[in-house]
This record gives structure tokens, C-alpha cells and sequence, in this order.
């Protein structure tokens, strides 16, 4: 996921991890009970094997290190899964606004990048040169409010006020469209209300706001350290079972290179899959971009999330599509878009035999 605010999260990495101790892993086997069960499965979703490329070459991949949910791109280097096809990679830390991160991998100035699909289909439509190809992972958002608070549910959100860190944001687009399932209008009958995220438990003490939303890591801290509970999150349910996180690259390196396209594609969907059975080791690797908190503590964000979900191809597609209604539903999109259309213009399967 792509997060802005890059030093206000640093800080609160290290001030949440400085108070919540044993109570943080206590109360982490009590959320781990609301999580839908899974078998996790520790071989990527694509069949068949992807033939290392014949000479070595060169990829920069973007990325924000603040963002747990996007471990499978350090541990694509450090096991191994980018050498075993003959790619060398280099980072680019990446926090800016999404239209940056589209403009660079589709002027070439990056190759690949996770993100948010949330985040990333409507600027899509203005024509970007990438291409989604894959479902990295689901859920990793949360609605959340203070532990004595009366809402217990999103109805009672109604005439209500919700703290986002960002008004156009993924997790205000994801809420909009649970609070509109439950037949509550996100626009007329609920108010939204943006703020620094380390300033959203605070405003939330205050009164300013009843509730508030955000992602990992960032929400599972807060949740410890303020003692909150959730009322909603994108890991339950059947949006449980649909991307959250997918993987982009440039469609000048698809259409030019797809063998090339395939082996990054398929490195970065091995250690996503890797990881989703191996989440005390990817707290390790990814412990070093987040030094503050501790590998344990990364480790258990990194295994209540749904790395345990890829997909390609129709599948993915369909789940595109899906988003894309829902964001008519919510008035993101107009409502006379054709999504399949849609869908098929900024998806590519770059397996299909």
C-alpha cells in the first residue's frame, strides 16, 4: 500500500511499540479470533513453472517501506525469488501521491510497484501506460473505535463523524462502499473528517470523531496503544476474499518484454506466498525498515494479513470489476462506466497459455 506522511508514521512506530509490551500480544490472539479461517498456501497462484531469464537484468521496483503489507518485495531479494529468475533489483522508496507513482512506471522510470487497488483504479483511468497483472494479497484496513464507545456496528454510524488521513483515500473508498452495503449513505448520512495520521486516536479522544480509519501498520499500533476495537476492516467477510494489494508494471515492459514481465511477476507472487507461511522470518527481513518495532510484533502484522489470497488472470479481473461497481455505487466512478471494459483495459494475464 502506498502511505504519505512518512514521519509521522516513523514516530509512531516507535511510540506505539514503546508502551503496549505483553498487552499488544495479548490482546492479538483475541483479534486473531475475528479473522476468517484459511488455509494458507505457500506456492504462488500461478501454475506452472516461468523459465529464468537467459541473461541477467536489471529492475526498479517502487515501493513504500513504511508499508508491512508489501513485504513480499524485500523478501523477493533477500530469499532468493528475484535471483532464481535472473533479475537484479533496485528500490525506490516511494510516498508520494499516486499519480507520481503512475507517471514513473509509465514513463520508465520504475518497472513495477505494489499498491492499493483502491487507490490506484480511478487515476488509472486517465490513461496511464500500466498494466495491473496480479492480486498480491488481501485485507489490511481498519474501522476502529474507542473500546467503551456505542458503536458497535456500521449503522450506527449514521449522523456520525469518521477521521481518515486521506479524503480520497483506499480506506475511506473501502468504507464508503460497507457503510453503503449497510444501507447507510457515506455522503449524506455520515461526515469525514482528514487528519495526520499519529492525530486520528487524539481527535478520536477529543470527540472530534466517533470513529476512525486507516491501514497497516499504522492501525494495528493504534489500536494496541489507544485501546480500540474495530467495527469494520476489509479482512472479514467476503471482501476477506478479494485483493487488496496488487501488482503493476509498465506497459511498455509488458508489451516489449513479457518474459521479463512474467519472471518479476512471478518472484514477487513466490515471496508473497513464501511469507504468508513464513511470517516470523518476513518480520525479520522487513525489521530493518522499521527498526523500531520489533520482529515479533511485524511478524504478527504480516501473518493476520491475507497473503494467503493471489490472483491472476479472469479471477483477477472479476475482482477488479467488482471494485469498480462498488466505486459507482459510492459515486467514485460515473455511473455509466463499463467495468468489464474497464477492467480488461488495465488488466493484463500474462500467463495465459
Amino acid at each position: 500500500m502506498t502511505f504519505g506522511a512518512s514521519f509521522s508514521r516513523r514516530w509512531l512506530l516507535g511510540a506505539a511499540f514503546s508502551g503496549v509490551g505483553a498487552a499488544t500480544l495479548a490482546s492479538r490472539s483475541l483479534h486473531a479470533q475475528n479473522m476468517p479461517d484459511h488455509e494458507e498456501a505457500c506456492a504462488a497462484a500461478i501454475a506452472g513453472d516461468v523459465t529464468p531469464l537467459a541473461k541477467p537484468r536489471k529492475l526498479t521496483i517502487a515501493w513504500n517501506e513504511n508499508s508491512v503489507c508489501t513485504a513480499a518485495v524485500p523478501v523477493a531479494k533477500e530469499k532468493g525469488f528475484f535471483a532464481r529468475h535472473n533479475i537484479e533489483v533496485d528500490y525506490v522508496n516511494f510516498g508520494g501521491a499516486t499519480d507520481q507513482l503512475l507517471e514513473a512506471l509509465a514513463t520508465g522510470k520504475a518497472d513495477g510497484a505494489p499498491g492499493m487497488a483502491l487507490r490506484w483504479l480511478k487515476p488509472l483511468q486517465q490513461g496511464f501506460d500500466v498494466k495491473l497483472v496480479a492480486g498480491l494479497h488481501a485485507g489490511c484496513m481498519y474501522l476502529m473505535t474507542a473500546r467503551d464507545s456505542a458503536i458497535r456496528s456500521l449503522s450506527d454510524l449514521k449522523g456520525k463523524t469518521v477521521g481518515v488521513t486521506d479524503m480520497g483515500g483506499p480506506d475511506r473508498n473501502f468504507f464508503s462502499i460497507r457503510l453503503k452495503e449497510a444501507g447507510v449513505d457515506p455522503e449524506t448520512d455520515v461526515s469525514w473528517r482528514a487528519f495526520p495520521p499519529d492525530l486520528l486516536p487524539l481527535a478520536l479522544q477529543r470527540g472530534e470523531v466517533q470513529a476512525i480509519s486507516d491501514g497497516d501498520p499504522v492501525s494495528w499500533m493504534q489500536k494496541k496503544q489507544f485501546n480500540l476495537r474495530d467495527i469494520d476492516s476489509n479482512m472479514t467477510g467476503a471482501w476477506a476474499h478479494t485483493t487488496c494489494c496488487v501488482i503493476g508494471l509498465r506497459g511498455s515492459l509488458v508489451r516489449d518484454e513479457p518474459d521479463v514481465a512474467r519472471a518479476v511477476t512471478r518472484a514477487i507472487m513466490d515471496a508473497g506466498a513464501w511469507l504468508a507461511c513464513n511470517p516470523a522470518e518476513a518480520g525479520k527481513i522487513f525489521q530493518p525498515f522499521a527498526p523500531k518495532v520489533p520482529a515479533k510484533d511485524l511478524a504478527e502484522m504480516i501473518r493476520i494479513q491475507g497473503h494467503h489470497h493471489q490472483t491472476l488472470a479472469g479471477s483477477f479481473r472479476d475482482e477488479i470489476v467488482r471494485y469498480a461497481e462498488a466505486l459507482k455505487g459510492i459515486g467514485v466512478f460515473r455511473s455509466s462506466l463499463d467495468t468489464i471494459r474497464y477492467a480488461a483495459r488495465v488488466t493484463q494475464d500474462l500467463f495465459a497459455s
